[in-house]
């Protein structure tokens, strides 16, 4: 049994295309040293290669492949010192990017996996460290044994690595106070699984993503009230592999028979408990009532005659016994003011924003939400920008800003003393652009790391993206959609797993590591720290001379940018852990 094993670095990501060389594909001896706090976690990835077929597991069950007789290989993991269960195996799921070459992303669930000969399969293994962990140094056992059939099993190769425990805790990820806002998509939630939207079942199962998305440190519950407020993300032009994105109303409308309208603000309601109930709390975003995607050449446009924004309120005719959609301006002011009644009763309001997902005409923009503001004056609101004459307006009702970083790169001075001026928060956002940084599967997985550093440099409030379970009709299949337009991973960061619940990936687990580096240095802030000092240090992953390098125009690359050495950022959170636990400065 010829099997080749060696460790790399969390944000390693494997290849498999069209440069697949016949010699081994990465040190077999390399040395990993991690610091962290208590209440942290520290990852590496183990890679096995044979140029053999094999059966890799990550758990003690017995395993046999179909085809016949191969290398079974096994890996066990156990870290003296800390108890049982903290640390864990996971293979990493390989899939297919727009360039067609495999690579990797997902953290799957599965216990064994074949790989094919000459093909590297990446392990992902995660230590937890308790709020009660003596500090110290740990050196986590990576055993990895072999058998075929009906032999005893051997070792193969031992490995391990270093995780320095330093004496400080971190805060939960619901006291963080990097403000993060993913959107939830949760018709396609339903989708993926067959299940009736807002049914019990349905429930069961966003609590499990709602869960995931606070481990991360979410602040934000999206709730969307109207119909199809983004037209379906324009795959009605997509003549190739169109995919259904339409996202439903949250709230059930009823015209009774003897004309008046009744609203059901159940689900609704039920689903904003469900995110407090897991410390979402900060924020309670609302879609679909300002600056509704219009496609008007597909049949996607507006269906309330006397309003200029596009609306769709669909409801049940109790008389006729058939859905419709109001037609009225009045009817629509009669369901506004009952959502803003509802909020009020429930006492929400304060954490509601109403929120316009890039408005490009200033004036109709305008038009549209003094128009809402009539309705229910009590509404304030927020925007998701990609250019700061919207800020310079300083249009009434709007506490919130989201510019894109194209913005911010382009009009840093200019964005920086807006930000003075507004009332409430500013946060910045990627999406399908710009090319660098962002969470794609083709960018490198620092990329999602530096995100919130890049918050903190900035001096933003957090990061906004609008993509969380925005998957195509058969993800696990094929992630990639309507490229070039939206590049392959732009649509979500977890997958939809068999047992209902996430599988998470390698980005999602990058930008977790990214938002705890945040809070370490806020850490190291408050208790007196010097920002320009951060600043400094920061020089060394941050490689641009000026911040307007970051824009596309600059045509930087990946490597003028920013570090793409793992070392490079854990020698700086390492020293900054140093000096949170002398209580000195840098």
């Amino acid at each position: 049994m010829n099997i080749s094993l060696g460790l790399e670095n969390a944000s390693y990501k494997y290849i498999h295309g069209v440069l697949n060389k016949f010699v081994l594909p990465f040190d077999e001896y390399k040395e990993i040293s991690l610091v962290c706090g208590r209440n942290d976690r520290a990852a590496v990835q183990l890679l096995v290669y044979s140029e053999q077929e094999m059966l890799v597991c990550v758990n003690e069950d017995a395993a046999f492949y179909e085809r016949g007789p191969i290398d079974i290989v096994r890996v066990d993991v156990d870290v003296p010192g800390l108890k049982k269960g903290s640390i864990t195996a996971n293979l990493i799921g390989l899939v297919e990017d727009d360039d067609r070459q495999l690579k990797s992303d997902i953290i799957l669930k599965q216990p064994f996996i074949h790989v094919e000969g000459r093909r590297v399969q990446p392990i992902w293994i995660e230590v937890e460290i308790d709020q009660d962990v003596e500090p110290g140094r740990y050196l986590p056992q990576i055993s990895v044994l072999g058998h075929r059939m009906f032999e005893d099993e051997s070792l193969i190769r031992k490995l391990t690595f270093e995780i320095q425990v330093m004496n400080t805790t971190l805060s939960d990820a619901k006291d963080y106070s990097f403000n993060l806002d993913l959107w939830q998509h949760n018709s396609n939630i339903a989708r993926k699984y067959d299940l009736a939207l807002w049914s019990n079942e349905h429930f069961d199962l966003m609590e499990h993503y709602i869960s995931s998305l606070a481990d991360l440190g979410q602040k934000a519950l999206t709730v969307i009230v109207s119909e199809i407020p983004w037209s379906g993300q324009f795959s009605s032009y997509d003549r190739i592999d169109p995919a259904n994105l339409f996202e439903y109303n949250i709230v059930k409308v009823n015209k009774l028979e003897n004309g008046e309208w009744s609203f059901d603000f159940e689900a609704l309601n039920r689903y904003v408990e469900l995110g407090m109930k897991y410390g979402i709390n900060q924020e309670i975003e609302v879609f679909g009532l300002i600056n509704i995607w219009v496609l008007e050449d597909a049949g996607f446009g507006g269906v309330i005659e006397d309003y200029k924004d596009a609306v769709r309120i669909r409801y049940w005719d109790e008389r006729n016994q058939v859905y419709k959609y109001m037609r009225r301006r009045k009817d629509l002011e009669t369901y506004v003011r009952a959502l803003e009644h509802n909020f009020i009763t429930k006492g929400w309001i304060n954490k509601v924003r109403v929120i316009a997902d890039e408005p490009s005409d200033i004036e109709l923009f305008t038009i549209r939400l003094n128009e809402l503001k009539k309705m229910a004056p009590s509404f304030k609101y927020k925007a998701a920008i990609n250019h700061s004459s919207f800020i310079e307006q300083e249009i009434e009702g709007i506490l919130d800003y989201v510019p894109i970083l194209n913005c911010i790169a382009g009009e840093f001075e200019k964005i920086k003393s807006l930000k003075n001026n507004i009332n409430g928060k500013m946060t910045y956002y990627v999406c399908c652009g710009p090319e660098l940084p962002n969470t794609f599967i083709r960018s490198h997985l620092l990329e999602s790391r530096l995100i919130p550093w890049l918050a903190f440099y900035m001096n933003m409030d957090g990061f906004l993206r609008w993509n969380y379970t925005v998957w195509p009709n058969d993800p696990l299949r094929k992630i990639s959609y309507h490229y070039p337009i939206y590049p392959a991973g732009d649509t979500n960061f977890v997958y939809p797993g068999k047992d209902g619940k996430p599988m998470l990936t390698l980005r999602y687990k990058l930008l977790q590591k990214g938002i705890r580096d945040y809070e370490i240095i806020h850490k190291y802030l408050n208790q007196g720290g010097d920002r320009e000092k951060i600043e400094q240090l920061m020089r060394k992953v941050f490689l641009w001379k000026s911040i307007d390098e970051l824009h596309p125009n600059a045509r930087k690359t990946r490597e003028e940018l920013f570090s793409l050495e793992d070392k490079d950022y854990e020698d700086i959170i390492s020293e900054i852990l140093t000096e949170i636990v002398q209580g000195g400065p840098l």
